[in-house]
């Protein structure tokens, strides 16, 4: 007698404009109002998010300050506070952890969750799941629901923000069908473009062309998105995965004009990289650290060499060698080491 294996069943939960929302649950006169978090309205930072009210206006995450301020002049704009988002963060985990113990954290607000054993149908668990939230910490919440974490990420932003939606094993087939291709993982600017030049838009007309054709285009990565583009997706939930890197960063009030006031800079934030690393990640190998430079056009550089100490001199040398790339003013300074991924007991390599 064969037993049927049961289906799996993916969440991907995502918190509402985590930080924005905290702000206005803890100051409620900010209600209805374009809210942003992140550099304040005197100084030359960047948003970290922003609610949906802001969004309204073209305002959004990563923006500059000054720009989003010039699309919406009432935008208020608050400091970031991550000592309460990261307490947040864990009360939000605490509830997740209730109902299964296969999370993977992407981060502080974002989340996949494997729910196939649980005995709850997948769509009435999230919805549960998103009320313990709105119940016990006042926060809204969005999710997905699928077969697999590329369907369950997809759906999520269908019904932001505040809602779920969700895409049945069976139903798979036809919801990729007119699902734009830039909605597939590891499909940037570039590729969609690409895809546009062969007259391909969704993912429907991305499933006419054959393995070897998208390996020809695309190489090795073509082989992934003959699956992606037909809603395959194997990736398990991978609770705690390492993470790969490790960094700090400060965009400064004023440009730094000059290698001194950069090493001014850099010892600070050397010292809070320290911190990080004694408290979250001491037991790690690391491989290679950088420093990183924005420039006040815009513009990035990164330094990084493997086989450097953890020492402040090294970390000097590498902004040495980013700063001399330009000569530019610097609007940023981050610096950051990169760990060893832990590699499976057996590998082997696809063949094509």
């Amino acid at each position: 007698m064969q037993i049927e294996q049961k289906p799996r069943a993916i969440i991907h939960l995502d918190m509402d404009c985590f930080y924005a929302a905290i702000e206005v649950r803890d100051r409620p006169s900010l209600r209805g109002k374009p809210v942003g978090v992140g550099g304040a309205r005197d100084r030359r930072g960047v948003l970290t998010t922003c609610n949906y009210e802001a969004r309204k206006f073209g305002v959004r995450s990563a923006m500059p300050t000054f720009m989003a301020l010039q699309r919406c002049p009432n935008l208020i704009v608050l400091p970031t506070r991550f000592d309460v988002y990261r307490r947040e963060a864990a009360v939000i985990r605490g509830i997740l952890h209730r109902f299964t113990s296969l999370i993977e954290p992407l981060s502080l607000d974002e989340a996949y969750l494997d729910v196939t054993a649980h005995p709850s149908a997948p769509g009435p668990l999230a919805q549960a799941i998103r009320n313990t939230i709105f119940h016990e910490a006042k926060l809204t919440s969005s999710a997905g629901v699928g077969p697999n974490k590329l369907i369950a990420k997809i759906a999520s932003e269908i019904k932001k923000p505040n809602g779920q939606f969700e895409v049945r094993s069976e139903d798979v087939s036809e919801f990729m069908k007119d699902l734009p291709v830039r909605k597939i993982w590891g499909i940037g600017e570039k590729s969609e473009r690409k895809l546009e030049k062969i007259g391909v838009k969704t993912c429907g007309k991305l499933q006419r062309f054959s393995r070897p054709e998208l390996v020809d285009v695309f190489g090795k990565f073509g082989l992934e998105l003959y699956d992606l583009c037909r809603g395959i997706d194997h990736r398990s939930v991978e609770p705690d995965r390492p993470r790969k890197s490790l960094s700090t960063e400060e965009t400064f009030a004023a440009d730094l004009t000059t290698l001194e006031q950069c090493e001014e800079k850099l010892e600070e934030l050397f010292q809070d990289l320290m911190a990080d690393l004694a408290q979250k990640e001491s037991t790690r190998e690391i491989t290679k650290i950088f420093v990183k430079l924005k420039f006040n056009d815009f513009t990035r550089t990164t330094a990084e060499r493997a086989g450097l100490a953890l020492t402040l001199q090294d970390f000097r040398s590498l902004l040495a060698e980013a700063f001399a790339r330009t000569g530019k003013p610097v609007r940023l300074i981050g610096v950051g080491v990169r760990f060893a991924e832990a590699m499976p007991e057996t590998a082997q390599l696809d063949l094509l």
